[in-house]
């Protein structure tokens, strides 16, 4: 992890992991799904090199917020819980710019809990690695324009929205959303602009992480109650 951390602060060039500037618009596509708990945790957290340093209390309220913000505007019939461990990041610090200003990054890892089914719908919780957004206060760094509260804040916002991408093209792959071909169409048409917007963001500039990339984690998972049930990272 450590590793992977100097590779995504040490890069003077980076795009937005993706916009997660459309929460005025409706909601995009997921079937039935209403979030019932939002459980953040943050018991392994690690900071990467070059870092302002941020506490697992700040994490776990501003990964919350972010969740809560993007998530609890979904009104289906049925409860699904997302579990979210913080695993670590790097909110960059001031520096030279375009030499020594590092870029902000987080790593999490994400669980999906259908409510009904009193089960897990992914085995292994699923990791996303999220890099801040480019614009013009972030360009010679963040560390230089911009708070760590205002860092925390953008790393999370994009963070929910790439595990909404998540969560958009699993429903679409595995129906976890659906009752049977309910609603496919509007499915795939939600997968196929995320897709499009991926796919122009990244011929726009180059990334050192794929726009919406995530990776499956092996390491083993901890826990978190959710009253009788276990809801894992």
């Amino acid at each position: 992890m450590l590793r992977l951390f100097a590779m995504l602060a040490m890069m003077t060039i980076v795009t937005a992991c993706t916009n997660p500037d459309d929460l005025d618009e409706a909601p995009v596509y997921l079937g039935d799904f209403n979030l019932a708990h939002n459980i953040v945790v943050a018991p392994n957290l690690t900071r990467g090199p070059v870092s302002r340093e941020a506490t697992e209390e700040e994490w776990v309220e501003a990964m919350t917020s972010a969740i809560d913000e993007r998530f609890e505007r979904y009104e289906g019939n049925r409860l699904y819980h997302l579990g979210i461990s913080v695993e670590g990041y790097v909110l960059a610090i001031p520096g030279v710019p375009l030499v020594a200003s590092p870029r902000s990054a987080l790593i999490l890892r994400v669980t999906v809990w259908d409510d009904a089914k009193q089960e897990k719908l992914n085995a292994e919780p699923h990791q996303v690695t999220v890099v801040e957004s480019m614009s013009a206060s972030t360009f010679l760094g963040s560390g230089l324009t911009q708070t760590k509260a205002q860092q925390m804040r953008n790393l999370s916002r994009n963070a929910a929205k790439l595990i909404q991408n998540w969560l958009v093209r699993e429903n679409v792959d595995k129906g976890w959303f659906e009752g049977g071909e309910k609603g496919r169409a509007e499915a795939l048409a939600a997968l196929q602009a995320i897709e499009a917007a991926e796919a122009a963001q990244a011929e726009g500039a180059g990334s050192a992480v794929a726009p919406g990339e995530a990776a499956d984690q092996s390491d083993p998972p901890a826990e978190m109650d959710i009253g009788e049930t276990a809801l894992t990272e």
